[in-house]
């Protein structure tokens, strides 16, 4: 079944108009009877161009909801609990709290602004060390390494992210793909920071 791009036809559906007076093509899909759900998908009207939008400018959505239903429905919160790349269960591999382990959302971005205030403090005692620019301090917060480190840890440490995010190493998993890239990143300016000479 064909669908054109921009205006919502069906071609070739095989489907005839289902108004009672009209024998066109039916085109074009609205509401049916049955809505998805856990039994499968709902079913459909099909419709010519005329009768869709005639059925349109009389559809209800809210129909058969109750007050609590459409008030739910209608929230800015709704979606709150669907999953997207924020609620995934990698989506916490940055070392920030994930989005799914808070029922509230307010809760979900005090504990994230609460993570970034942390590793801004951190990168500020590094920098404020003396050894390392505030860059440096970013790509040893990136690498999770302290002031302690020394070149042999770095390579130590950098050979293990790579094992750990590489996609030849995981099963061709490219999901780390970026972490990789910070990684290789922070590892470059710090193999030539003037700390390790």
């Amino acid at each position: 079944m064909a669908q054109t791009r921009f205006h919502g036809r069906f071609e070739d559906t095989g489907q005839v108009c289902q108004h009672p007076t009209c024998q066109q093509d039916g085109e074009f899909r609205a509401p049916g009877y049955r809505a998805n759900g856990f039994d499968g998908p709902g079913e459909y009207r099909w419709f010519c161009l005329d009768h869709v939008r005639e059925f349109n400018a009389g559809y209800d959505w809210f129909e058969g909801m109750s007050a609590e239903e459409i008030l739910e429905a209608q929230s800015p919160a709704l979606g709150w609990k669907t999953e997207n790349p924020s609620f995934r269960p990698t989506a916490g591999v940055d070392g920030m709290p994930r989005w799914a382990d808070f029922d509230d959302p307010l809760d979900a971005i005090s504990a994230r602004m609460a993570g970034i205030k942390s590793r801004a403090e951190r990168e500020a005692r590094m920098a404020m060390d003396g050894r390392f620019s505030s860059d440096e301090a970013r790509a040893l917060d990136t690498m999770g390494l302290g002031l302690d480190t020394d070149r042999r840890r770095l390579r130590r440490r950098y050979s293990e992210l790579v094992r750990r995010y590489h996609p030849d190493r995981n099963g061709g998993d490219r999901k780390f793909e970026d972490r990789l890239n910070n990684v290789v990143e922070a590892y470059q300016l710090l193999r030539k920071s003037r700390a390790f000479v």
